[in-house]
C-alpha cells in the first residue's frame, strides 16, 4: 500500500495546488459585486486547498516516480471523489439550508458537468455562489485532469495515464501532437477560444457580463447549469436560445477535431468524420420529428414558436446539457422520452457530453449490420471499418465491454434508488440522467422540480452515478476488482 498510494497522493497534492486558484473567481466576483461575508467564504477555500495541497507534497514528494497504468486511474478517482469535497464546502456554508449532501451532490454535479443541482432560489443567490457552480462546469467539461496536464507538466511522471483514464471514448490513443501535454494544451485553447466566443454572443443576445460569463461556462461544459430557477426560461428571448443552441451543438463535436482543424486549417477532419455527420444527422431529424409532434399535438400553434422550442430541447438534452425553457416533460410522452434517450448516445467522443458517445453507437450499427450480413453469406470478410480502418478486435471488445456493464450499473443503480421508496419513472431517468450526464430526468426530477427533494441516501447514490459515467463507468469499478491490486 505504501508503495501504490504515496506516489499517486504526491501528484494529487499538484492537483489540489492547482485547483485551488479556482475560488479566486468567485472571490472577485464576491469583492468586486457583494462585498460581503462570501468574500470569507471563498479566501478561507482557496487557503485551505492550498494549504492542503502544500502540505501533501511536502509528506510525499520523497515518492515521485513514473506513473503506471495503474497509478492514473487510482490518481483519477481520487480527484473526482475528493475534489468535489473541496468545492461542497463553501456551498454548504454559504447556502441557507444546504444539507452535507444537498452540497457534494452540486458540487459533484458542477465538476462533472451533469447540471443536476439540489438547490431550489437560484434567482436570490449571491452572484458569487452561482459563478462557482457554473465556473465549476468549465473547468469539468474537458476534465481537471487535462487541465493539470497541460499547465503543470509533471516533472518526471508521464501524462499517457491520466489521458487514458480520464479522456471519454473507446479511442483513448489517438494523439494529434508527439507529447500528450502539447495535445492537451492545444485541446483547452480550442475550448477557451470557444468559450471566450461563446460569451461574446451571449452578450450580444441581450445577456448581462455576468449571465453571459455564468452560462458560457455552463454551455462550454455542456452542464446545463443556470443561476435562475427557470434556467434559460427566464428570458423569454428567442436569440438567446439560438445563440445556446449553436455553442450546444459545436460542443457536441470532439474538441480534438476542432484542434486539427485550426492545426492544418481545413474542414475536412470534421466534414470527413463519420461520427460527426451521424451526431448532425441525428439532431437534424430528431428536431424534424419533435417539431411536426409539437405541431400535430397542439402544443404551440405555428411552426417557427415549434422549431424554436424542439430545436432547442433536442440539442440541449441529446448533448446532456439540461438546459430548458418549458416543461418539457408535460409535452406528449413520445417527446420526453426521446429526448432522454438521445441523451444516452449523441455526443460526440472528445466533447464535453456526456453519455455513451456516438462513435460506440456508430460502431455497434455497423456488428449488428455485420453481423445480418454474415447470417446470409457465412464465408463472407466483412470487418468493421471506420474512416477507412478496420477497426482493431480489441476496440470492438473494450465496446461491447462497456456497454454490458453499462447496462448493469443502470439496472443495480435503478434497484437502489427502488429500495429507497423512490418511484420507478423518476428513480429509472434519475439514474438515466445523471450516468449519462444528462441533468434532469422525469417525474419528481423532472425540468419543473429538482433533486432538492430527494433524501440523503438517494443524492449519495446519484451522486456516485455522476462519477461514475462522467470518467465512463471501467475507470471506477476496475478499482473494484481482485486484479488491479495484485503486485
Amino acid at each position: 500500500m505504501h508503495s501504490l498510494w504515496l506516489p499517486v497522493l504526491c501528484v494529487f497534492s499538484r492537483v489540489l495546488l492547482a485547483f485551488s486558484p479556482t475560488f479566486l473567481v468567485p472571490l472577485a466576483w464576491a469583492w468586486f459585486l457583494d462585498r460581503d461575508h462570501h468574500v470569507q467564504v471563498w479566501a478561507l477555500g482557496f487557503a485551505a486547498t492550498a494549504l492542503s495541497g502544500w502540505l501533501l507534497w511536502m509528506a510525499t514528494k520523497r515518492h515521485r516516480r513514473e506513473l503506471m497504468p495503474r497509478d492514473g486511474f487510482l490518481l483519477v478517482n481520487l480527484v473526482w471523489v475528493v475534489l468535489p469535497l473541496y468545492a461542497a464546502v463553501p456551498l454548504h456554508y454559504a447556502v441557507p439550508g444546504l444539507t452535507v449532501s444537498q452540497a457534494y451532490f452540486e458540487a459533484m454535479s458542477a465538476l462533472t458537468a451533469t447540471g443536476a443541482t439540489a438547490i431550489s432560489g437560484l434567482d436570490a443567490l449571491p452572484v458569487s455562489i452561482n459563478v462557482w457552480r457554473c465556473f465549476l462546469q468549465l473547468i469539468g467539461g474537458l476534465g481537471i485532469m487535462l487541465l493539470v496536464v497541460a499547465v503543470l507538466p509533471l516533472l518526471g511522471l508521464g501524462g499517457m495515464q491520466l489521458y487514458r483514464a480520464e479522456t471519454p471514448g473507446p479511442m483513448k490513443d489517438t494523439k494529434f501532437t508527439p507529447r500528450i501535454a502539447e495535445t492537451a494544451r492545444g485541446l483547452w485553447g480550442v475550448y477557451v477560444l470557444f468559450s471566450v466566443a461563446c460569451m461574446l454572443a451571449y452578450r450580444w443576445a441581450g445577456m448581462g457580463w455576468a449571465d453571459a460569463f455564468m452560462h458560457m461556462c455552463t454551455t462550454m461544459g455542456l452542464g446545463g447549469l443556470s443561476p435562475y430557477d427557470a434556467s434559460l426560461g427566464h428570458y423569454d428571448s428567442a436569440r438567446i436560445e439560438w445563440v445556446a443552441t449553436a455553442f450546444m451543438t459545436m460542443a457536441g463535436i470532439s474538441f480534438l477535431r476542432y484542434f486539427v482543424v485550426l492545426k492544418h486549417r481545413s474542414l475536412r477532419p470534421i466534414t470527413g468524420d463519420r461520427e460527426i455527420r451521424t451526431y448532425l444527422v441525428v439532431l437534424a431529424v430528431a428536431i424534424a420529428v419533435v417539431t411536426l409532434m409539437l405541431l400535430a399535438h397542439g402544443v404551440y400553434a405555428d411552426f417557427p414558436t415549434a422549431l424554436r422550442n424542439a430545436a432547442f430541447h433536442v440539442v440541449s438534452l441529446a448533448t446532456t446539457t439540461g438546459y430548458s425553457t418549458t416543461d418539457y416533460a408535460a409535452w406528449p410522452v413520445f417527446v420526453p422520452v426521446l429526448l432522454i434517450f438521445l441523451g444516452c448516445f449523441a455526443s460526440c467522443a472528445g466533447s464535453t457530453g456526456g453519455g455513451i458517445k456516438m462513435v460506440r453507437m456508430v460502431l455497434l450499427v455497423k456488428q449488428a449490420r455485420r453481423e445480418l450480413v454474415r447470417i446470409i453469406h457465412p464465408r463472407v470478410v466483412n470487418p468493421v471499418t471506420l474512416a477507412g480502418a478496420v477497426v482493431p478486435a480489441p476496440v470492438m471488445n473494450a465496446v461491447f465491454g462497456f456497454m454490458l456493464i453499462y447496462g448493469a450499473a443502470t439496472v443495480g443503480l435503478t434497484m437502489l434508488l427502488l429500495m429507497t421508496g423512490l418511484d420507478i419513472v423518476s428513480a429509472f431517468t434519475a439514474v438515466i440522467a445523471t450516468v449519462n450526464n444528462i441533468g434532469p430526468g422525469l417525474g419528481v426530477v423532472g425540468p419543473a422540480s429538482n433533486y432538492g427533494v430527494l433524501s440523503d441516501a438517494q443524492l449519495w447514490v446519484l451522486s456516485a452515478a455522476m462519477m461514475m459515467g462522467r470518467l465512463e463507468l471501467l475507470t471506477v469499478l476496475v478499482l473494484f476488482t481482485g486484479h488491479f491490486w495484485r503486485k
